[in-house]
Parts: C-alpha cells; structure tokens; sequence
C-alpha cells in the first residue's frame, strides 16, 4: 500500500462459514456493511468487486488480513471463513479522477437532497438510499453558510465512501474542495465551469444544469456531465417553466458526455422519460418526500435501463 492515499474503507465484507448441515450450498453469504449478500460458490474477488459497481484497478483488497495483489483478483477465490476488505484508493493522484469518471459513465440514479434539518435524519436517509443503489447524491443548500456545509458534508462524504457512491456539492466549489467532495454541481448563473475547475483541479467532477438545446451546445468543456430539463414544472425552481420531453429527445441525440434528465420525474412518469431516451436521472422530491425513500430508489433504478459502459450518452 505504500504511495496509495486511502479516501475511505469502502466496505468490509465478512464471508462465514455454511449454514446448516450441508457444506455446500451452492453460495456464499457476505455481509455488505453489516447486510447479507449472497455471492457464488467459487466466486473470485474479482467478481465480488464488479458485482458492488466497482472497478479492480482503484480498489484495494485484503484477505484474512493479507494484502491481496491486484494481478490475482481474477484469480483468488473466497472460501468460507474468509475475511476479505476492501477499500477504494487512490494511487499517486490521478487515478482518482479516472474512477470519478468511470464511476459517472455508470450512474442511473442521482438525489439532491438538504441537509433534512427538520427531520434530523440525514444519516439514516444517506444510509438508506445509497443501500438502495443511489449513485450520485447531491447536498443542496443554497443559503447556508460555510461553515454549516462543511459540518453536512462529512456526513454525506462518509456515507458515499462506504457505498462507492460519487457526492458533489451544489454552486460552492471552495466547500467542495474543503470537504473533500467528488465535485460541485453548478446553475447556468453560478461560477462558470473553467472558474471552478481552476479551484477544484482536473480530478474533481463539474456538472452543469442545462434548461434549452443551446445550453447543451455551448456547454464547456470542463463541464464533466449536464442535465437536461426541468422536465416538468417542480417547486425546487419556481418560476422556471418546464421544457417538456423534447429537451430530453435532443439531448439523447447530440449531447456528447453523461447527462442527466430531471425535473418533477416520477416511478409513475419515468417511462415516458426513459422512451425519450434518457439513461439517467436527477430526482429530489421522489426520495426526498417518499414515506419509503429506500422503496422509492428500487422503483426508479426498476424503470431505468442498465448503466452504461462509456462516458456519453
């Protein structure tokens, strides 16, 4: 491990011996961040890797408290009785850039969330939906003061890093860069892409919101993803008209980097924004505002098509 900065354990997984009388099952039972997860008999650690969404090269392994060489996760198998963690990195700076991304071009489903002050349930709501198999998650607090971001953000950064989930933080690169967030999520009137990637630095994430075809023309290049809508009209931006589905035809036709749907979506209207073309969605109101948002998050990755394995579309 040495010259690998570690940015957080990412998971332990905890392989026990069989149940019952019979030794062979046919799987395996791990717990997943203290929930089981049943993976084949003679699955490698390659596989289990792959099978929580995450790529080999930027994770690191160890096995019955032995570190596990890169070069043989296609090779070594978990046994009953194994002990095996694993724990994103980052070697030598740049890779994590490159998971960043990698990580993008697989997401589906995006939630931009408060910091639920009235509820006082931010942990358990993180926990919850990125259990669920949330991607990306937004804190979006547009009058708070730095100082209380910074305090949100270590919740959010803990429990993205323990789901191998991406956090950003909405218009404020420098809470961004202080927390030591994924990236920063920017409006067409905030600071402009090259301004926050001259603080942020080339590994950092940039998204920006797009709302007509000419915005997704002109989108910078240091813009990383885009969205594209509101689709409908929703009170997180009153006063700004929806733009219908046509936004999101287009974008499923030109736009050339991940990009996002969103706006009022709905499991019940999800179809329709799917049939338009879109890959992947923002929501707020869907999770945030569900009596279940667990159950809520399983509909809508339901109704979305499997991730992608490149950068646009």
């Amino acid at each position: 491990m040495i010259g690998l900065t570690i940015r957080g354990t990412f998971s332990t997984f905890l392989v026990p011996g069989p149940r019952g009388a019979d030794p062979y099952t046919g799987s395996v039972e791990v717990l997943a961040n203290g929930k089981p997860r049943e993976v084949p008999e003679g699955a490698t650690v390659e596989a289990l890797i792959r099978s929580l969404g995450l790529e080999p090269r930027f994770v690191i392994v160890e096995r019955n408290g032995e570190p596990v060489e890169r070069a043989r996760y296609a090779e070594v198998t978990l046994a009953p009785g194994d002990r095996v963690e694993l724990v994103r990195a980052v070697a030598g700076g740049g890779d994590v850039g490159a998971w960043r991304r990698e990580r993008l071009a697989r997401s589906r489903l995006y939630v931009v969330t408060d910091a639920r002050r009235g509820r006082g349930d931010l942990a358990d709501f993180l926990e919850a939906i990125l259990s669920a198999g949330v991607d990306l998650v937004q804190l979006r607090e547009k009058d708070a003061e730095a100082g209380d971001l910074l305090r949100w953000t270590e919740v959010f950064r803990a429990a993205a890093s323990r789901h191998g989930a991406l956090f950003l933080v909405n218009d404020r690169p420098d809470v961004a860069l202080a927390a030591g967030a994924d990236g920063v999520h920017l409006g067409q009137n905030d600071l402009p892409p090259a301004v926050a990637r001259r603080i942020l630095g080339p590994e950092a994430l940039i998204g920006l919101s797009c709302h007509a075809p000419e915005d997704h023309d002109l989108a910078p290049p240091e813009a990383d993803y885009l969205t594209a809508g509101p689709i409908w009209e929703t009170p997180t931006k009153p006063g700004r008209p929806g733009t219908g589905l046509e936004l999101v035809r287009r974008a499923a036709r030109t736009v050339d980097r991940p990009w996002f749907a969103i706006g009022g979506i709905t499991p019940a209207n999800l179809p329709e924004v799917v049939a338009a073309g879109a890959r992947r969605v923002v929501v707020v109101r869907a999770v945030t505002e569900a009596p279940d948002p667990a159950a809520a998050v399983r509909a809508l990755l339901a109704g979305l098509p499997e991730p992608v394995a490149q950068g646009a579309g």
